[in-house]
Formats: structure tokens, C-alpha cells, sequence
């Protein structure tokens, strides 16, 4: 049983939500999705908060909320750039486990092209080529944080009961 939430990391796209979701019924927690929860306090959509309060007014918001997060024994889906602002990555990693969803950037690349793009404000206005090489110099900036996670994920090639055995694993050796 954990007594701990866990934090999914990873950029976007990278299947935190999907993987959360089934990660905390596999687990028998609640899970959390930090972004809902960001919607939720504010009453509008994140690309709206981005528009009109700006980058730097969202990540004072989305730390918060994700230190709010500390006693609930549940998984949490954190955004893409959670962990890389203020000293988050390192509260998540004090706060409970932390896992890693990797991914290439082409399986990302791929994932992203068929998303909803106007839901994503850091992805506005990019397609093909320019999204690809925005991946990849936003994951460069990125991996320093992701890499800290306790538990690395290979998204593509490995399993839910791979992922909730390594995380039982980490848990019982803590």
C-alpha cells in the first residue's frame, strides 16, 4: 500500500494522464490530474490563463497547486513543465515517488501531431518539422529535471504491471 503520492513526469504527450489513470486503478489510489485541477481553481482553460496572465503567472499557480498535493495518496499526472521551475522537481522527489514517462522525440512528434494542438499553448502555431525540432530542444531543456525522477518509464516497450511492479519495488526499498 502506498503512503505516498506519486508524481508522473514527462513531457507532453508522453501519456501521463492515460498511463496515470490506469496506474492508480492498478494501484487502488485516486488519481489526480494536476492540469484539471489548475482548470478547476482558475475556472478557465490553460491556454486562456497563458493569454491573458502569461507563462511566468501559470508555473507561481501550478507550483502551488502541486505542493497542495503532498498528503494525498494518489497519482498525480504533473504538466510537462512542472518539474522545471522553482524547486519543484525537487519537492516532488521529497514528496513521493517520481516516475519518468519517456519517450523519443519522434514517438512524441508523432503522438503531438494528432493531438489537439490548440490545447497545448506551447505548441501553437508549430507543425511538422518545427514541432519536431521544438521537442527536441524543449526535452534537451527538460531531461536535466526528468532524469532526477526516482523510477524511469520507457512509455513504449513496458507494461502496467511492469510499471506498477517497479514502482512496488522503488516503495518497499525506500
Amino acid at each position: 500500500m502506498m503512503n505516498k503520492p506519486i508524481f508522473l513526469i514527462g513531457f507532453m504527450g508522453s501519456g501521463k494522464t492515460t498511463v496515470g489513470k490506469k496506474l492508480a486503478n492498478c494501484l487502488h489510489m485516486n488519481f489526480i490530474d494536476l492540469d484539471q485541477r489548475i482548470v478547476e481553481r482558475i475556472g478557465m482553460s490553460i491556454p486562456e490563463y497563458f493569454t491573458q496572465y502569461g507563462e511566468r503567472n501559470f508555473r507561481e499557480l501550478e507550483s502551488q497547486i502541486l505542493k497542495e498535493q503532498q498528503d494525498e495518496r494518489a497519482v498525480i499526472s504533473t504538466g510537462g513543465g512542472s518539474p522545471c521551475f522553482f524547486d519543484n522537481m525537487q519537492w516532488i522527489l521529497e514528496n513521493g515517488i517520481s516516475i519518468y514517462l519517456y519517450l523519443t522525440p519522434k514517438a512524441l512528434h508523432t503522438r503531438l501531431q494528432q493531438s489537439n494542438i490548440a490545447s497545448r499553448p506551447a505548441l501553437q502555431g508549430l507543425r511538422d518539422e518545427a514541432l519536431l525540432q521544438f521537442i527536441e530542444e524543449k526535452l534537451d531543456e527538460r531531461a536535466p529535471f526528468y532524469k532526477q525522477a526516482h523510477i524511469h518509464i520507457d512509455q513504449i516497450n513496458t507494461s502496467l504491471d511492469t510499471i506498477c511492479q517497479s514502482i512496488e519495488t522503488y516503495a518497499k526499498n525506500k
